[in-house]
C-alpha cells in the first residue's frame, strides 16, 4: 500500500469481522513497526500478545473505572482525563455511570490485544523535572504503537491505541507478570475491521500551524 494513502485511512477500528488474525500475520505487523524511533534508539518496547478470554477480561477490568470517568466528563462537556482542569463531575456520578461498549468491547472482541510496554530505565524524560505531566518520554514508544497500526493497514487489519486501562496499571501487571520498571502504555485491540473508513475528518492545516509564533499567522499551503 503506497505511504500517503495508509496515513490518510488508518482510523481507530473497533469493531472486527471473526476473522482471525494469525500469528504469521502478526509477526510480519511487528516486524514492520520495530523500524520506529526511539530516544537514544534504545528500542524499549515490549509486546505481550494476548488471546487468553480470562486476561481480556482483567484488561476489560483495568479500563473500565476509567472508561466510567471518560464517559461522565464527555456529558458533562468536559474534556476528559485531561490533565489541566480537574473533573467537575462528582465521584458518585462517574460511578453511576455506565462504561461505554466502545472502549471495552474491541478487547473481548478483537482477535488479538497487543499490551504494549516500555522499560522505563532507558526512556529519556527529559521534561521529568518540569513542572507539569511528563510528555517527552512517550516519543519513544508511542511512534511503534502506531507503526503497529500502519503495518495492520498495510495487511488489512486495523485496531485503535486505547490508553484507559493504564490507569488500572497494577491489575495488569499482576495478571501478566510485568516487572517494577516497565510501564504499560497502551492496549492495541487488532483485527479486520467490519467497515474500512477512508475519509476520516481532521482539521485543516492552517487551524493547528503558525509562522515564527504561538499567535503567529497560520503555515498555509500554496493555493491558499
Amino acid at each position: 500500500m503506497e505511504l500517503h494513502e495508509a496515513m490518510r485511512t488508518t482510523f481507530a477500528a473497533r469493531d472486527f469481522t471473526a476473522d482471525p488474525l494469525p500469528d504469521r500475520t502478526l509477526y510480519e505487523i511487528l516486524d514492520r513497526a520495530r523500524f520506529a524511533p526511539s530516544g537514544g534508539n534504545r528500542q524499549g518496547w515490549r509486546v505481550i500478545a494476548v488471546r487468553d478470554r480470562a486476561t481480556r477480561q482483567v484488561l476489560v477490568e483495568a479500563t473500565a473505572p476509567a472508561a466510567k470517568r471518560y464517559a461522565a466528563q464527555q456529558q458533562a462537556g468536559e474534556n476528559p482525563w485531561n490533565a489541566v482542569d480537574p473533573p467537575k463531575v462528582s465521584a458518585e456520578t462517574i460511578a453511576q455511570t455506565p462504561a461505554p461498549a466502545r472502549l471495552t468491547q474491541p478487547i473481548l472482541e478483537a482477535p488479538v490485544v497487543l499490551v504494549v510496554c516500555v522499560d522505563l530505565k532507558v526512556v529519556a524524560a527529559t521534561d521529568q523535572l518540569l513542572d507539569r505531566i511528563a510528555i517527552v518520554p512517550g516519543a519513544s514508544i508511542y511512534p511503534f504503537c502506531w507503526n503497529i497500526l500502519l503495518a495492520a493497514r498495510h495487511e488489512g487489519y486495523g485496531g485503535t491505541i486505547t490508553t484507559l486501562a493504564v490507569s488500572g496499571e497494577r491489575a495488569i501487571k499482576d495478571q501478566l507478570g510485568i516487572p517494577p520498571h516497565v510501564a504499560v502504555c497502551a492496549v492495541i485491540p487488532l483485527g479486520r475491521p467490519k467497515k474500512q473508513l477512508t475519509r476520516l475528518k481532521r482539521k485543516p492545516v492552517s487551524e493547528f500551524a503558525t509562522v515564527e509564533r504561538w499567535d503567529g499567522a497560520p503555515l498555509t499551503g500554496p493555493t491558499a
